[in-house]
C-alpha cells in the first residue's frame, strides 16, 4: 500500500512508477477528506490492485475504483462509517480502534470491543483490525475476535527499511504506551486541515504539554502557530509529530520488514495454539 495522502500530483508522479514497476500486488491509499476524485482516477491509471480510503466520505471515489476493477478497502472508526462502507460495497473493511497511532476518531472505541461489533455488522465482508497491534499476540487476538487479519502501522516504523528520521526510530524504541496522547493540538499548531472529528495519537511533545485543554485558544493565536514553525526551523521540536500507538511498549528491536512479518506470523500461530491448549 502506497500512502498517497491528499493525492498530490507531483508526489504521485514520483512514487507510483516505482512501486508499479517493482511490486506485485500493490495498492494505494487516500485521505478522503483531503483528496479529490481526479487524484484517485490518476492513481488508478498505474494499475493498483486495491485502493484504500480513510477518514471522510468515501462515496465520491467508489465509481472509478469499481470501473478499474480494483479492490475497495474502506477504513472505519465508528459504526456509522461501517454501515456506509457496507452500503458502498466495500470489499474489505478496516476497523480502527482508538489505540492506533496517528489519526483516528476523537470519540472512537477501543479495538477489543469495536472489532467484533464491526465483524457482526458487516459480515460476510472481511474485516481487518487496526489499533494497538504490534506483535503476533495482538494478531492472534483479533483473529479470535473474528477479524480476517490486522493492519499494523507503528510497528513497521521501527524496521530497517522505514524511511523515517533516526530520531523517530529512537523515540519509538524507547516509547511507552502511557507516553502517547490523542489530541488535536499538533494539527492546530502546524496548520493542518484535519477535520475536528479526527484527532492524532502521538508520543509526547512540548506543545501538547503547553496547550493541552486550550485548543480553542491555540487556534485563535497566530503567534503560537508561528512559534511552532520557528521551533521546527530551529530544531527545538521535531519536524513532524511522532505518530505512535499504545502498543509502542512492545517495540524493542529494529528488524527488516520481511523478518518482522515472519515473526508476527510465528507469534500469532504460537499464541493461538497456546490458547487452544488452555
Amino acid at each position: 500500500m502506497v500512502g498517497a495522502g491528499n493525492g498530490d500530483r507531483e508526489w504521485l508522479d514520483r512514487e507510483l512508477p516505482i512501486v508499479a514497476s517493482g511490486t506485485e500486488p500493490w495498492g494505494v491509499g487516500f485521505l478522503t477528506w483531503a483528496a479529490d476524485a481526479g487524484a484517485v482516477e490518476y492513481a488508478l491509471e498505474y494499475g493498483p490492485k486495491a485502493v484504500m480510503l480513510s477518514f471522510g466520505d468515501p462515496s465520491p471515489f467508489v465509481e472509478p475504483i469499481r470501473r478499474a476493477g480494483a479492490v475497495l478497502i474502506i477504513q472505519v472508526t465508528d459504526l456509522e462509517e461501517a454501515r456506509q462502507a457496507v452500503d458502498l460495497g466495500a470489499d474489505v473493511i478496516v476497523a480502527q480502534g482508538t489505540e492506533a497511532g496517528g489519526h483516528g476518531a476523537r470519540h472512537g472505541r477501543s479495538t477489543l470491543p469495536f472489532v467484533p461489533v464491526v465483524v457482526d455488522l458487516v459480515g460476510p465482508v472481511p474485516v481487518l483490525a487496526a489499533g494497538g497491534i504490534a506483535d503476533g499476540r495482538g494478531v492472534a487476538a483479533v483473529l479470535a475476535l473474528g477479524a480476517a487479519g490486522a493492519l499494523i502501522g507503528t510497528r513497521f516504523q521501527a524496521t530497517t527499511e522505514a524511511l523515517v528520521d533516526p530520531a523517530t526510530t529512537k523515540a519509538i524504541l524507547e516509547g511507552r504506551g502511557q507516553d502517547t496522547e490523542r489530541s488535536s493540538v499538533l494539527d492546530i499548531a502546524r496548520g493542518s486541515r484535519w477535520p475536528s472529528k479526527y484527532t492524532a495519537r502521538t508520543l509526547g511533545h512540548p506543545y501538547l504539554d503547553r496547550w493541552h485543554g486550550r485548543e480553542a485558544e491555540l487556534a485563535a493565536d497566530p503567534q503560537a502557530k508561528q512559534d511552532y514553525q520557528d521551533d521546527v526551523a530551529q530544531g527545538t521540536i521535531p519536524a513532524r509529530p511522532i505518530w505512535a500507538g499504545e502498543a509502542v511498549d512492545l517495540i524493542t528491536d529494529l528488524p527488516s520488514a520481511a523478518d518482522l512479518v515472519t515473526t508476527l506470523a510465528t507469534q500469532a500461530e504460537n499464541a493461538l495454539a497456546n490458547a487452544g491448549r488452555r
